[in-house]
């Protein structure tokens, strides 16, 4: 296991690598909420869900649905990583006809559904975790969503929908960085306690360390002994993890990089 964990933690430094890259110094970027979602995409993409960068249409897969389709180059960087795609195909994010565009969109490989008007994650999820029951498919949906996010009411509307189909081939994720695009969410909109409240809606609630892969692994495994309801899983972040003058930030959920901070945060991340 320990061997395992090394190997997700250097796979998540070449991730924050990635992102560093595709920003540069003359692109902006969702450096913040994408660097804070870094160990749990390395997780399911390199531990725990059934996929194949072969076929990404694979019917059996398990599927990722970023709701939270700001952080959309925290995932290309993963399946970059992956081999959903040419790893060089990061040096054109954002560039007009390139297929990584600053949200989510299905012409990617690996890629589930077009996101970024958030709130909406969640209600496709549901429909695609009902469709698999339907289909007697044994495959399982993880929905990444903000903790800013959940402010939206259909995020409500789809978890009692969850919660009533009896959902438990579905995991929601929620990357609670505490921060939303304006600042802390206390002082924005005050979307806690969500613990609660999710159980209050009818899902099973777990929490972990979103930077621990160790935890990020049990928390993963554990939940696949629930049944019987959807299960939802905290994940207690830092925005802007890993590259020190980001990190606990608003000014980075969107944001260029000077040049110098390009160069401390590729340093950083080489150490």
């Amino acid at each position: 296991m320990n061997v395992i964990i090394e190997e997700l933690e250097g796979i998540a430094r070449k991730v924050r690598q990635n992102i560093i890259k595709m920003i540069g110094t003359n692109k902006t970027g969702h450096l913040g909420g994408g660097c804070s979602i870094v160990e749990m995409l390395v997780a399911l993409y390199f531990y725990k869900i059934r996929h194949d960068p072969k076929d990404p249409m694979m019917k059996e897969r398990d599927r990722v649905v970023l709701s939270k389709g700001h952080a959309a180059i925290a995932h290309y960087a993963t399946l970059a990583e992956a081999g959903y795609f040419p790893k060089e195909e990061i040096n054109n994010f954002k560039k007009l006809g390139c297929i990584l565009q600053g949200h989510p969109d299905i012409k990617v490989p690996g890629v589930e559904a077009n996101t970024g008007s958030l709130g909406q994650g969640l209600s496709i999820a549901c429909g695609i975790a009902a469709g698999l029951k339907m289909d007697k498919i044994d495959a399982r949906v993880y929905c990444i969503m903000g903790d800013g996010e959940v402010a939206e009411g259909q995020i409500w509307e789809a978890a009692v929908t969850a919660s009533f189909y009896k959902l438990d081939n579905l995991r929601g994720i929620i990357d609670k960085n505490g921060f939303q695009a304006s600042g802390r969410i206390e002082e924005c909109f005050n979307t806690n306690p969500l613990r609660e409240k999710w159980e209050a809606f009818g899902w099973h609630v777990l929490e972990v360390d979103g930077h621990d892969i160790r935890q990020i692994i049990e928390v993963l495994d554990k939940a696949d002994e629930v049944k019987g309801k959807p299960v939802l899983i905290i994940a207690h972040t830092v925005k802007g993890k890993g590259i020190s003058f980001a990190e606990n930030k608003a000014t980075f959920h969107h944001a260029k990089l000077e040049e110098e901070e390009y160069a401390i945060a590729l340093k950083e991340l080489n150490e």
